[in-house]
């Protein structure tokens, strides 16, 4: 199955910025629908970002809209989140998530349901002063 990696989490303050990059081995990624989500301690996992493999139509949550930006790196095989202006409420678990190409379901509903077959790790973000 897809094996995929999230890295690039850290403990940031207020205002911050970080990256996080979604890799895998030996799949194109550029072939799959690709959700960043996260869990806070005590809340329920949200998806945060999300792009479609078919359209390329992007999603991102109203909590994050202007501070976050997802982006594909094809050269790399990489999925990138940039995370800028960030702030204490984006603290948690951060995932990032494939699905092959051949779902019609609209991006933002995949990305609020989770609906994605293969999932990473996850890697820890900390947004504290």
């Amino acid at each position: 199955q897809l094996h995929l990696v999230e890295s690039g989490g850290d403990s940031v303050q207020p205002g911050g910025s970080l990256r996080l990059s979604c890799g895998a081995s030996g799949v194109n990624l550029d072939y799959f629908s690709i959700g960043w989500f996260r869990q806070a301690p005590g809340k329920e996992r949200e998806g945060v970002s999300c792009i479609s493999s078919n359209d390329g139509t992007i999603y991102y949550a109203d909590s994050v809209k202007g501070r976050f930006t997802v982006s594909r790196d094809s050269a790399e095989n990489t999925v990138y989140l940039q995370m800028k202006n960030l702030k204490p409420e984006d603290t948690g678990v951060y995932f990032c998530a494939a699905d092959p190409p051949l779902s019609i379901t609209s991006v933002q509903d995949m990305c609020a349901r989770g609906i994605y077959d293969y999932w990473g790790q996850g890697t820890q973000v900390t947004v504290a002063s």
